[in-house]
């Protein structure tokens, strides 16, 4: 398979060397697309460096401004479709709260899948150093997001994805909506509604130690308020596959 990772990053000097060179060396040899919404912290010139020591496997795409992590994915995945190229595009994030190691087996389970989510809520995934709080709204965020789209989906709001391009193609990257947290349940959901196989495998997601958090509660309100806009209004792009129940399309492994 042909491998292509997107993610987007904003102020991430202190951590796109280490995740990119721990990307580029899985055995799958995927390359690498950095999304940069005008980081002033030099991201882009570290980016620069490591296409210029890795030619051919990492691209960067530089927008003007911090345009929302959203967007950053629709251009990123905009990217990967035009090159023709790839079977598969993984998103996930640039500060080690994903680990580059599972990315092994979220390609292991596409295999039998259209999209495999890296699942914090299956047996076997775990969440560490985050204080009782943020567990607390991460699950019960979940929680409401399911019980709203009666999906039995565990993991709705996390961003590490192996996508089959084929998928993304059909869904039609540009007519997602959302653009904070909401997008990871938009995406997720517009697939379930296009009959998409859907596989969760167990990650270990751990909180960043480099670098600032990007959450914050105007993304969380718009996570909460966007999911009722996506069950009342379904995308036209998501040409079912022969799924007529969203629910159906999600298979959890653990």
């Amino acid at each position: 398979m042909r491998i292509l990772v997107v993610t987007p990053t904003y102020n991430e000097a202190e951590n796109v060397r280490q995740h990119v060179e721990a990307v580029l060396a899985r055995p799958a040899r995927p390359d690498v697309l950095i999304v940069d919404d005008g980081s002033p912290d030099g991201t882009a010139d570290i980016v620069r460096a490591l296409a210029e020591e890795h030619p051919g496997r990492v691209e960067l795409l530089e927008r003007s401004g911090k345009q929302g992590l959203g967007t950053a994915y629709v251009a990123g995945f905009r990217w990967g479709l035009a090159q023709e190229r790839f079977d598969v595009i993984v998103q996930m994030d640039v500060d080690g709260s994903h680990d580059p190691r599972a990315i092994d087996d979220l390609l292991a389970a596409i295999a039998d899948a259209d999209l495999v989510l890296g699942s914090r809520y299956v047996p076997g995934g775990a969440v560490a150093n985050w204080p009782w709080s943020r567990r607390t709204v991460s699950w019960i965020g979940n929680l409401y997001a399911r019980t709203v789209l009666r999906t039995r989906t565990r993991d709705l709001t996390g961003g590490f994805k192996a996508w089959r391009t084929d998928l993304l193609a059909r869904l039609d990257v540009d007519s997602f909506a959302a653009n904070g947290y909401g997008y990871q349940i938009e995406t997720t959901y517009r697939a379930l509604q296009a009959g998409a196989r859907i596989v969760e495998v167990p990650i270990t997601f751990r909180d960043r130690e480099l670098g600032e958090s990007k959450m914050n509660t105007g993304i969380a309100v718009e996570a909460v308020s966007a999911v009722w806009r996506i069950r009342l209004n379904p995308a036209p792009s998501a040409r079912s596959a022969g799924s007529a129940d969203a629910g159906d399309g999600a298979a959890g492994r653990g």
